[in-house]
Parts: C-alpha cells; structure tokens; sequence
C-alpha cells in the first residue's frame, strides 16, 4: 500500500532516507515513517488422498492453480494459521501438526511467504474465494518460479521428486 498523507495528522507525506533506506515520513514533525515493511503470507502444500491439492482463485486470471494460502492474523502462529485456511478454503481437517517446509520472499508482492505441509482428511468443499480445484500426484506436479512455487519445489524434493519448472507468463 502506497500512503499518500500521513495517517497521523493527514500531512503529505515526503520521500526522505531513514536508517540508509528510501521511506515515506510525514512532512510535518509528527513522527511517522512508512516503512512499508512485508506482510506475512502463510501458504499449505495440502497432501490429501495421497496427492497435492491445487486450487484455483476465483479472482485469478487463466487457469493457474495454487497452493493454499492466507493473511498471518494477529497473535496467530504460522502452524494455526495454515490448519485455518485448509479449513476455511478446503474443509479440510488437518491430520498432526503442520511441518514448516521453507521461508521465502516474494518481492513482487511485497510479501514473506512461510510454507508449510498440512496432511489432511475430509471431504473437499471449497469456500468462496475458490472456484476449482485439482488432485496432483506427487510425480506430475510442476512448480512455478515465485514463492508459492518455491515452497512447493522444496517439499517436492524433500520427497525424492525434481519437479519441472513452468514458466509464468506476466499480465
């Protein structure tokens, strides 16, 4: 998010240097300074009857199908929010604890992208932030070079699998 005014005291805000990097800090002395800092992501490699569950987001472009992801919440850990998004976006119910894969930037985003394995049982029903999903084997999966992609690749590996890497087109 681009801030334009200060959300302190509604001055413009100025471009100026703040511990040797380019910020965003009021023109006014009120004290702020937009850091602009990443957000945290949490993305699931879901394992579920035996494959890799690949959904589809209404709001995306094409036919690209992803991991499962979701928004860190306040006083949330990582591991609980990736059993909650299973949940929200699948129905699904996480089988043991959730195993941390890998941590990776996505830059384009401005996001921190924390993987992790869910193994989980149940019946697929998606929510409505989804359209479709798909079943992968293990063996037929390919990633996609960007933070999701990379989390999936890595566990992928950690499996004895060398997935091909898809080349994503930009729009």
């Amino acid at each position: 998010m681009t801030f334009v005014y200060c959300p302190i005291c509604a001055a413009p805000l100025m471009d100026s240097v703040v511990d040797r990097e380019a910020r965003r800090v009021c023109s006014r002395s009120c004290g702020f300074v937009h850091y602009d800092n990443p957000t945290p992501v949490v993305a699931a490699v879901v394992e579920h009857e035996g494959a890799i569950v690949l959904a589809h987001n209404r709001a995306w472009p094409g036919s690209f199908y992803g991991l499962i992801t979701g928004f860190l919440e306040q006083r949330e850990s990582p591991s609980a929010c990736a059993v909650r998004e299973v949940k929200e976006e699948l129905n699904l119910d996480a089988v043991g604890e959730p195993t941390l894969i890998g941590v990776y930037p996505f830059e384009r985003m401005n996001q921190v992208i924390i993987g992790y394995h869910v193994l989980a049982t149940g019946t697929i029903a998606l929510n409505e932030e989804l359209d479709a999903y798909k079943h992968v084997a293990f063996e037929d999966c390919r990633v996609w070079p960007a933070g999701t992609g990379f989390a999936l690749r890595d566990w992928l590996r950690g499996r004895g699998y060398e997935p091909e890497m898809i080349r994503m087109e930009r729009s």
